[in-house]
């Protein structure tokens, strides 16, 4: 595989040979076919889709629904309905929780874990304030990890929500989704998987998961912004009630009443991002053409060598596993005596893109002891250049903070 030929796919990267972006956890730059199919559908393809009986209207309808055959085949889902368009993976959760969510009585328990991002925390927060649930939470351990023992333990006969990441945003750990999810069916209880940083990165199938919803956005994977996906199985998605109303998501309407379409449609109110969607399939096929199996090996081994060149920088401590593979290319360390948003400035100032602070995680970095870290996240069309500029750069910034060493 001939990285430095794919790199060339991205013109952002190109545009700015001197910058090494490194905060590809928050989001991935977009190789050129992304942005010419999003062109394309605005140059030749430009309708309201799923209304119009005039033949554009016809293809951009085609358009959008082979996208969600697409976004089908590649998490491995059974039906293509049960592929939902949303703007981002936080709306994805949002749906979930205010739908599925509205079955929760008092009593009952959502389980979550500490590492969850505000995405997958604030929405079930809210839940069980309107319905008099109990927000129950998991703590990870020092290594980053949630033991199915400390899962077993806080896993009751009152749960009917759990909720969690699949890959954390901070720590870079990878909790065992199809062993929680198969122990939350035990107890009857519904399993949600926020796959954010997770399908972008490894290879994902649904059907060896069985979770029964899972998120992710397309922008952390080469799609455009404001385009995501919610995965839900079939049955459960036609027991829920509509999130928003108004558009192609309503079948009939009386003056007093009004009946609603049919999956995938019932949870698509609006205009929706038609060329969002269609860019969002060209982002999986660029994928598919690379290969997840080349994606995970490259990413696997630029994250072993960055983990080495920052384990051995002085006064510098890596947060979570001791161990490279653990952390799925995403670095998230401590300086000591200097702030993370001094940091990131100062790398910045070397043309060196990571990011600083909570990252939306406030209830991890309140486990951790610290209200800020500094964060660099590899994408497969890093190279093993930029993160030695990360670790050079790094090793100036206590001299230049003004400490003797």
């Amino acid at each position: 595989m001939n990285w430095n030929e794919i790199r060339e796919d991205f013109p952002l990267l190109k545009n700015y040979p001197d910058v090494a972006y490194l905060d590809n956890a928050a989001t991935l730059q977009k190789p050129n076919c992304v942005i010419e199919r999003e062109k394309q559908f605005y140059l030749t393809e430009n309708a309201n889709p799923l209304r119009g009986l005039y033949q554009l209207a016809v293809t951009a309808t085609d358009a959008y629904e082979k996208a969600r055959e697409t976004v089908r085949d590649f998490i491995h889902a059974k039906h293509t309905e049960e592929i939902i368009f949303t703007r981002n993976a936080s709306e994805s959760l949002n749906l979930v929780s205010y739908t599925w969510g509205s079955f929760l009585k008092e009593g009952d328990e959502i389980l979550i874990s500490t590492m969850e991002h505000h995405s997958n925390l604030i929405p079930w927060q809210q839940a069980a304030k309107r319905t008099g649930a109990r927000l129950v939470y998991i703590a990870c351990n020092e290594e980053g990890f949630i033991t199915e023992e400390a899962f077993k333990s806080a896993l009751t006969d009152r749960t009917r929500i759990v909720s969690m990441t699949h890959i954390s945003n901070v720590l870079g750990t990878r909790n065992d989704i199809r062993r929680f999810a198969q122990l939350a069916h035990e107890k009857d209880a519904v399993f949600i998987c926020d796959g954010a940083q997770s399908v972008p990165h490894i290879s994902v199938n649904i059907q060896d998961l069985d979770v029964d919803f899972l998120s992710f956005s397309g922008h952390k994977m080469g799609a455009p912004m404001g385009i995501g996906v919610l995965y839900g199985k079939k049955e459960l998605l036609e027991k829920m009630p509509p999130f928003l109303f108004g558009g192609e998501m309503i079948e009939y309407v009386t003056r007093d009443e009004a009946t609603w379409a049919e999956l995938p449609h019932k949870f698509e109110a609006g205009t929706v991002n038609a060329a969002g969607a269609c860019a969002l399939a060209e982002a999986i096929r660029f994928y598919q053409s690379i290969g997840m199996n080349h994606i995970e090996e490259r990413e696997s081994e630029l994250g072993s060598f960055a983990f080495e060149q920052l384990r051995r920088i002085p006064h510098l401590k890596i947060l979570g596993s001791s161990k490279a593979a653990d952390h799925h290319g995403i670095f998230t360390f401590l300086l000591e005596g200097v702030h993370p948003h001094d940091i990131a400035e100062i790398l910045s100032a070397d043309g060196i893109c990571i990011r600083a602070g909570h990252h939306c995680a406030q209830v991890l970095m309140q486990q951790l002891k610290t209200p800020s870290t500094a964060r660099a996240s590899l994408a497969f069309y890093n190279t093993e250049e930029e993160i030695i500029r990360l670790a050079e750069s790094l090793k100036t910034v206590r001299r230049r903070m003004g400490y003797a060493d």
